[in-house]
């Protein structure tokens, strides 16, 4: 799928690692407390039954409290599993020490695998990024795992990508097959992000 490997983009998602980088790591554990309080009073979180989300590595946003947060508020919580052709399979989260490392220094779940349909079940999708346009175009990481995940999540399910508030908004490079999300979660707020209307 190289389309997602455009010079522009490479250059953004270089830019924003090397920021992220830079963050002190008290800001980044102060985000994870603060974004699992604003995602669990966020309408579409707080009334769901089912939530796919995913375990933040390195500098990324942290989702871990987020995570136990979710489970503790009694939401069934799927967590991605990467396949060998960068598809996602899903499997429930059990809680950290039910997590093993994977590849590309990435935490997986280790329950049962319930196929790359499982996302189907999710009332609403919180997916990682790098930066996100005001028009929901989402920076991923490259590796294309959400460009073939998205296109599975039912019309009208709530898509939020969770970034540091200083990344939504930024001018994203967009390619035909990219999927726009309609949501940014930060530590400061959800920002609804203005699509375009689905033709299906």
């Amino acid at each position: 799928m190289g389309a997602g490997h455009s010079p522009a983009k490479t250059a953004l998602r270089d830019q924003v690692r090397a920021a992220r980088r830079r963050r002190p790591l008290d800001a980044a554990a102060r985000f994870a407390g603060d974004v699992a309080g604003v995602a669990l009073a966020w309408p579409p979180v707080r009334d769901a039954a089912t939530v796919a989300a995913y375990v933040s590595v390195g500098s990324e946003p942290g989702t871990g409290a987020l995570l136990d947060a979710l489970v503790a508020a009694g939401k069934r919580v799927l967590l991605p599993v990467v396949l060998p052709d960068l598809d996602l399979d899903w499997a429930v989260y059990d809680g950290p020490a039910a997590l093993a490392t994977a590849s590309r220094g990435l935490y997986e779940p280790t329950g049962p695998r319930l196929g790359r349909d499982a996302i189907r079940t999710a009332d609403v999708v919180l997916v990682p990024g790098l930066g996100v346009s005001p028009a929901g175009e989402r920076l991923g990481q490259g590796g294309g795992c959400y460009d073939r995940v998205l296109p599975r999540v039912p019309a009208g399910t709530p898509v939020a990508v969770v970034l540091f508030d200083d990344e939504v908004g930024v001018a994203v490079p967009a390619e035909p097959h990219d999927v726009r999300v309609g949501f940014a979660l930060t530590a400061g707020g959800v920002t609804p992000l203005s699509q375009p209307p689905v033709t299906r």
